[in-house]
């Protein structure tokens, strides 16, 4: 007779349960009845480390590390009675998850899942593959999130706030007039690309608005270092047929700020989706927030692309400064030849870094651009 396998146990740490003290009414009344009796009052946790105010509980199932873990352990299940599917948008308490076959199931979160002690804002983003369990018609629980790669975060109030999931390229769009360029966030996110080792590509829109000749410096900066720069036009359908050739059959997400024509060019790309777009704000020269959630959607082509709402700051998440400039590709060659192994590239004598940028071999530019990023 066959001995059942062993199921696996593991700690894992829960956020603290605060126990709920009811206001007592009629003190008086009670106190005329029968007195005040003294209670014995719990006074601390248990040495097991099993009373009503611990963090650690045992589960069944098995830890899981390093940096794109996700939640850090993944539970056991009756997977027989689950389905498989991608969360294609994240609603508050809701998930709508789309499946290989039948209709789009609005999910909530298992408390189980929602009580993990995590550094992440949310515990469900677009993009994650999911177990849940059907519960009606269109209706689930999501019981298990499965290890992440290619995760698209950033730093919100300390804590990280996972925009997007398993995705493969990063499509940033920049505008080069209304709103205005900026250069500074597009190294940024160039960063955390590095990082998550998702393929980045520096999109260009609205070139119909400016003398595309005056875009080929920056444009020969980005692409002196591998990155591949598109020009594009959602108005005018320039280098719109090689943007969508390049997203045929790929996990791509769409970033930037706010009004640089990301639904647009969506929309152009995709007949159909129709999503919705607006103006530039012609005080601010800022864009409208229209896009409110991240948005999974599949393409006719293969693949799939997530829509995300515009940005107007992007603060890196669990990069310290010592790491910055193995992430900026065109200071890379130059930091094994600085005279101090703890260069900062700031104020050091004898740092390559700056020399490179003095001879002219490094943009000033993107050099202004790595301080700014070391800056508390």
């Amino acid at each position: 007779m066959s001995k059942r396998p062993k199921k696996k146990k593991v700690r894992a740490e829960f956020r603290k349960k605060h126990e709920s003290r009811t206001r007592q009414h009629d003190l008086t009344r009670e106190f005329h009845a029968h007195g005040f009796e003294e209670d014995e009052t719990v006074r601390g946790e248990r040495v097991t480390g099993k009373g009503n105010l611990t963090r650690k509980r045992t589960i069944v199932g098995e830890a899981i590390e390093g940096e794109e873990a996700g939640l850090g352990v993944r539970f056991n299940i009756d997977e027989s009675a689950c389905k498989t599917g991608r969360v294609l948008s994240v609603h508050g308490l809701t998930c709508k998850v789309a499946t290989d076959a039948g209709p789009v199931h609005h999910c909530s979160v298992s408390g189980l899942l929602k009580s993990l002690h995590t550094d992440q804002r949310h515990v469900v983003a677009a993009g994650d593959v999911v177990l849940f369990r059907p519960e009606g018609h269109d209706a689930g629980l999501i019981v298990r999130i499965e290890p992440r790669h290619g995760v698209l975060c950033r730093t919100s109030k300390g804590r990280q706030h996972v925009m997007v999931a398993n995705i493969d390229q990063m499509l940033i769009v920049a505008s080069v007039a209304e709103p205005m360029l900026k250069p500074n966030l597009i190294d940024r996110l160039l960063v955390t690309a590095e990082k998550s080792k998702i393929r980045p590509v520096v999109c260009l829109n609205k070139v119909d608005l400016v003398d595309l000749a005056n875009l080929q410096p920056l444009m020969g900066v980005y692409g002196q270092m591998g990155y591949q720069v598109l020009a594009l036009s959602a108005t005018t359908g320039f280098g719109l047929p090689e943007l969508r050739e390049l997203m045929r059959g790929q996990q791509s997400v769409v970033v930037g700020q706010s009004g640089v024509g990301k639904s647009s060019l969506l929309n152009a790309i995709e007949p159909g989706l129709d999503l919705r777009v607006n103006s530039v704000s012609s005080d601010s020269q800022k864009g409208r927030h229209t896009t409110t959630t991240g948005q999974l959607i599949p393409l006719d082509a293969g693949g799939y692309v997530v829509d995300t709402p515009g940005i107007r700051q992007f603060q890196l998440w669990d990069v310290i400064p010592e790491e910055v400039a193995g992430f900026y590709r065109d200071l890379r060659p130059y930091v094994s030849l600085c005279r101090f192994p703890d260069c900062t590239h700031t104020h050091e004598a004898d740092c390559a870094v700056k020399g490179a940028v003095a001879d002219g071999h490094l943009d000033a530019r993107r050099y202004e651009s790595y301080c700014h990023l070391l800056e508390p």
